[in-house]
């Protein structure tokens, strides 16, 4: 081959090459897949996405996971609501509120409930005795959230009127110190706040179980990320229900990775935990109790109208 043709050869090859690279850029099936943005709560409830990922559960599955923590169901909410994140878990009152908003998200699985893990807390030196001994009080709470609407739900079986308590809007973190503080007669919270509030002095005058809720915290997908990432998806349920494995089966570790994460000292961890039962689930009990806390909501004035959770529900992913 003579010099002026070697050299139209080589040109071609590079040519050839760089359209490879370029090819190899643009085109959407070769790059990696964008990383899931999660976002939960950093509390007791979700010991399932917090031992996920100290655990490594969801690297073991081939996915990059972009954590984000808030500490109370309505960020969450809205976070997922907005588009900021691909999943989101939070309580059953923030959820049914989410998905009565938009058709654009999916509850697929509870991955915690507990009918005692909602307390009220008073004064350990209070003389409040009942819920109808705060009636013209200031409770602490925030609202939109699965206690709020075990609070409202309280409230209705003791036959007290929303309107005869002040309800004093603030955020979990902040309810122990106000109420050490005075500036509230009382608060209602999920755990870890509860517990706080023991140890800064405060005392347990309820919960709210015996109420046929639940209180499950569900897990929310987006829609479109259901559509076009299903693998992704089962990956992402088959790494929490590893998680689910080692929460059962590790307790006092389990214990010991939450306490870091909240906060809370080990011994109280331990107790607190036991307020929870810990499950991938989307079962009749839970959905029943979502349509029934959804019925009540509405009654309330909460939501505008009740999901249809046929339609904003499925099993399919589900390990």
């Amino acid at each position: 081959m003579n010099r002026p043709s070697l050299f139209r050869a080589l040109l071609a090859l590079l040519i050839i090459g760089i359209l490879a690279s370029l090819t190899a850029c643009t085109d959407p099936s070769n790059r990696p897949p964008k990383p899931i943005r999660f976002v939960f709560q950093n509390r007791i409830g979700s010991a399932l996405p917090v031992i996920a990922l100290a655990k490594g559960f969801f690297a073991d599955q081939g996915l990059t996971i972009l954590p984000l923590r808030f500490n109370n169901g309505p960020a969450c909410a809205e976070a997922i609501y907005s588009g900021s994140a691909d999943f989101g878990t939070m309580g059953d009152t923030a959820a049914i509120i989410c998905t009565s908003r938009t058709k654009n998200l999916t509850m697929i699985a509870s991955h915690c409930t507990g009918e005692h893990r909602h307390r009220l807390i008073v004064p350990a030196d209070a003389p409040y005795q009942s819920l109808a001994d705060l009636a013209s009080k200031r409770i602490g709470i925030k609202k939109g959230t699965s206690t709020y609407g075990g609070l409202l739900a309280a409230l209705s079986a003791a036959g007290i009127s929303a309107g005869e308590i002040t309800i004093v809007d603030l955020s979990p973190s902040t309810l122990p110190e106000a109420l050490a503080a005075g500036s509230i007669d009382a608060f209602a919270a999920s755990e870890p706040t509860p517990s706080m509030g023991e140890l800064k002095g405060g005392r347990e005058l309820m919960t709210f179980g015996g109420l046929g809720n639940q209180y499950p915290i569900m897990l929310l997908a987006q829609n479109e990320f259901l559509t076009t990432r299903r693998q992704d998806t089962l990956a992402f349920m088959v790494a929490l229900k590893n998680a689910e494995r080692f929460v059962l089966g590790h307790p006092e570790e389990t214990a010991e990775i939450m306490a870091k994460a909240t906060g809370l000292p080990l011994a109280a961890m331990r107790s607190a935990m036991t307020r929870h039962t810990y499950a991938l689930a989307l079962d009749a009990p839970i959905v029943n109790s979502l349509a029934e806390t959804a019925a009540f909501l509405k009654a309330h004035g909460k939501i505008r109208q009740v999901p249809d959770l046929g339609r904003a529900s499925t099993t399919d992913y589900l390990p």
